[in-house]
């Protein structure tokens, strides 16, 4: 009799799950074609600083004047489209919209804003730094922009809304806030949702406003930073708040040529505001940069702060390399480190500097201006014993073990008296002399060390994490000479630049 097993009609029960395991495989796959695949990430992401970068089709990115929105676990980018362009014709093309779930990989998405026949955003126009945050109550994505003519004399501010994060925009015009001149501009959102523009008014300085319920005017004037003009001004500003504590970073006003870019704190938008100072390395024009935007990254562990700038090429603007680096914000100090490779944990919030900062263990530190070591005076052993500059000896009293608290922060444990180097009195002033003091952990103990050359050189600012002031000699190259904190940016950097051996 033949075998007609294989050919027997299945049960109904059975009928059915064969059924509906061919209905949800369907299921699946029509899914599969309507719904857009989530971009993945990697635990962990690293960043190379100087490196082209390329959207997935392989593309330069085109996210100079950075403005950045996050929507859920996704990024959306948003930068002035410099390709092909020169210092000689920046005028508008468009602006771009690209995604990330990770911040190192990007999609591009479309043209956000597209130039058009006339108008602001017409030929030979001047359309920069868009800036875009979303108004909840009125669900609109809200985009910010420098409208200008090509002499720089409109100076403006124009505004675009869409309904989805990368739009297209829908322009609504130009104005000038309160009637003041208005060229870079940043913006800043409060967590109740409170909205301000950051405005450059170079006659005046950097101007705060309050803006509308609906974010598409200005509602009222806060403060102004600095005293205008080229030395008073800040340009390109960004902001960030944590801790209780507002900070404004910013470039001076050069033009295409990079400077020290600087920063200011605040417990009030209304002020009082400190004065601006570095938080780079100073001589280093923030590493080649110029200011776009700080990137908060928020995860489980803790909260990285991306600075993000532009390294503008003025031969060929849309190859501008992208310069992002992790800052460290410690009350009123913030530091910016330069790494020639550092890694980030997106869902962690953390960051690691894979390269670029120094050695644990034992060091001399010769300064460069002098070539004279960081000295004990007299070899002393005793609690608040004086720093001072002196010719190699050999001795252990100029042998530094440097110990890492942090990713870029380190105490200096003189290696004769097993004494701490020391801000004395925890010291905000700059002239005041560094002394060896029993180590505490306090941040007048604590260094940030930022090379300031070429990757493979040794060559150190060293930054206290208290003062936020720089270890100097005060252009001294005398023998005995103090060793103290100096404001930065001094007339000779090499006296506040140290080689570590």
């Amino acid at each position: 009799m033949p075998d007609t097993t294989s050919h027997r009609t299945p049960p109904p029960r059975a009928r059915w799950r064969t059924t509906m395991a061919a209905f949800l495989t369907l299921l699946g796959s029509l899914a599969a074609l309507l719904v857009p695949a989530t971009q993945a990430h990697a635990d962990t992401v690293t960043f190379t600083t100087g490196a082209a970068r390329t959207d997935q089709n392989g593309n330069t990115l085109q996210l100079h004047g950075l403005g950045i929105v996050k929507v859920g676990d996704t990024w959306f980018g948003f930068g002035e489209d410099k390709t092909g362009k020169t210092s000689a014709d920046t005028s508008f093309q468009n602006i771009t919209c690209y995604s990330s779930t990770d911040l190192a990989n990007w999609t591009y998405e479309r043209q956000a804003l597209s130039r058009q026949a006339g108008g602001d955003l017409g030929p030979s126009r001047i359309v920069e730094r868009p800036k875009v945050i979303y108004n909840k109550s009125t669900s609109t994505y809200v985009m910010y922009m420098h409208i200008d003519s090509t002499n720089y004399a409109e100076a403006k501010v124009g505004v675009a809304t869409s309904s989805t994060p990368c739009g297209p925009y829908t322009y609504r015009g130009s104005f000038r806030p309160m009637g003041n001149l208005s060229r870079d501009i940043g913006l800043f959102q409060e967590t109740d949702g409170t909205a301000y523009l950051m405005s450059e008014d170079r006659n005046n300085g950097l101007r705060i406003y309050k803006l509308s319920a609906d974010y598409l005017s200005v509602d009222s004037a806060v403060a102004v930073l600095g005293s205008g003009g080229s030395s008073g001004s800040v340009e390109s500003p960004a902001m960030v708040k944590t801790g209780g504590m507002y900070y404004v970073f910013g470039s001076r006003l050069t033009g295409w040529s990079l400077n020290d870019n600087v920063y200011a704190t605040a417990t009030s938008l209304s002020g009082p505001w400190s004065a601006f100072r570095n938080f780079a390395a100073p001589g280093t024009k923030t590493y080649g940069s110029q200011t776009a935007n700080v990137i908060t990254v928020q995860g489980t562990s803790g909260t990285t702060y991306i600075y993000a700038g532009d390294r503008w090429d003025t031969a060929n603007l849309g190859a501008s390399k992208l310069i992002w680096l992790p800052l460290t914000i410690r009350g009123t100090t913030v530091n910016l480190g330069q790494y020639p490779t550092w890694s980030l944990d997106v869902d962690a919030g953390t960051w690691t500097a894979d390269s670029g900062i120094p050695a644990e263990g034992v060091h001399t530190l010769k300064n460069l201006s002098s070539s004279m070591l960081m000295d004990v005076s007299s070899g002393s052993t005793a609690t608040g014993a004086k720093i001072i500059q002196w010719p190699s000896t050999g001795g252990t009293n100029q042998q530094w073990t440097l110990k890492r608290v942090a990713d870029n922060i380190f105490t200096l444990k003189s290696v004769k008296s097993g004494l701490c180097l020391d801000v004395p009195d925890k010291s905000t002033t700059a002239g005041v002399q560094l002394h060896q003091w029993t180590c505490n952990g306090g941040t007048n103990q604590q260094w940030a060390l930022d090379l300031t050359g070429s990757y493979t050189g040794s060559n150190y600012m060293l930054v206290g994490i208290g003062s936020g002031l720089h270890i100097g000699v005060a252009g001294s190259t005398t023998q005995g000479a103090a060793v103290d904190q100096e404001l930065g940016g001094s007339a000779s950097p090499n006296s506040e630049t140290w080689t570590l051996s």
